[in-house]
């Protein structure tokens, strides 16, 4: 599944691994040791979010529209898709 959703991905020090948040999906947090481990885990996570969200008849949020300019952020370059 490619993601539709902005994620946000960060070292995080204190758990030694990345960090993949999904701010628009409350509570969809992920991590891995590599960047893309943490990406990829993000991903499975989002897919379970939504799923479970359909099956409790829970609203689904729709995504931000988020600028396709690469942006730098915590020395990551970010891109997202329109």
């Amino acid at each position: 599944m490619r993601s539709r959703y902005e994620i946000i991905i960060y070292w995080s020090a204190e758990d030694q691994s990345y960090i993949a948040e999904v701010p628009e999906l409350s509570g969809c947090t992920a991590d891995g040791k590599t960047y893309q481990e943490a990406l990829s885990n993000a991903e499975v996570i989002m897919q379970e979010w939504i799923e479970t969200a359909k099956e409790l008849k829970r609203p689904i949020p729709h995504r931000s529209v988020i600028s396709s300019v690469p942006l730098r952020w915590r020395g990551l370059w970010i891109r997202s898709e329109p």
